[in-house]
C-alpha cells in the first residue's frame, strides 16, 4: 500500500536521473570571402579637405551681373571669410565685453555694436547670471576656441572664471558688412 500525502502537505519530488554530459565539438567553417592580401585601400584621401556644404544661413549677396534693386542696396550684406578679421580676437572681445557688461563693469550699450538686435535685446532684458552679477573677483577669460562650419560663420567657445568657479561661454559669429557680429550667445 502506498501512503498518500495528507491534505495541505506536498509530496517531495522524486529524484530524476542525471542527464549524461554532452561534449562540445569545434567545427571550422570556411570564410565566404577571401582575406585581404594586398595593402589596405584608403577610402578618404587625407590630403584633400572634406567638402564644405554650399548652404549658408540667411540671405546671400546678389550674384555678379544681376541687376540690383534699390531695396537690395540697403541693409546688411554677408561677408566671406577672406573679408573678415581674425575670429579668435573678435570672440575674445565679445565674451569679455558681454561678461563685463553683465557684471555691471561697463554699460550694456557697448555690446550693441558686437551683437545682433535679438542678442542685444536678450542681454538688456535684465536676466543676468548670478555668478556674473554677484561675484566680486575679477573676470578671467581663458583661451578662445574657434570652429568655422561654413564660410563666413565662426563658433567660438571659452571658459570664464570668477571667484574660483568656471563657467562655459559659447557664441556664434556671422560675418556682416566686413566684421563679425554675434547672432547667438550662451553663458553657462
Amino acid at each position: 500500500m502506498t501512503a498518500s500525502p495528507q491534505p495541505g502537505t506536498s509530496a517531495a519530488p522524486a529524484e530524476a536521473p542525471a542527464a549524461p554530459l554532452r561534449t562540445l565539438r569545434l567545427s571550422i567553417v570556411p570564410a565566404l570571402h577571401p582575406p585581404l592580401t594586398g595593402p589596405a585601400v584608403a577610402l578618404v584621401d587625407p590630403a584633400t579637405p572634406p567638402p564644405r556644404p554650399p548652404h549658408r544661413p540667411g540671405p546671400r549677396p546678389a550674384p555678379e551681373g544681376r541687376r540690383t534693386r534699390s531695396r537690395d542696396l540697403f541693409g546688411p550684406a554677408w561677408s566671406v571669410r577672406a573679408d573678415l578679421p581674425d575670429p579668435r580676437a573678435a570672440g575674445r572681445l565679445l565674451v569679455t565685453t558681454a561678461l563685463e557688461a553683465l557684471a555691471g563693469l561697463r554699460p550694456l550699450t557697448q555690446v550693441q555694436r558686437l551683437t545682433s538686435p535679438g542678442v542685444h535685446a536678450a542681454l538688456v532684458s535684465g536676466r543676468r547670471p548670478a555668478w556674473c552679477a554677484a561675484g566680486t573677483g575679477p573676470l578671467l577669460v581663458g583661451p578662445v576656441h574657434v570652429c568655422e562650419p561654413v564660410d563666413g560663420v565662426a563658433e567660438v567657445s571659452t571658459v570664464a572664471r570668477r571667484s574660483g568657479r568656471a563657467h562655459a561661454v559659447a557664441a556664434r559669429l556671422e560675418g556682416v558688412d566686413g566684421r563679425w557680429r554675434c547672432t547667438a550667445l550662451s553663458i553657462g
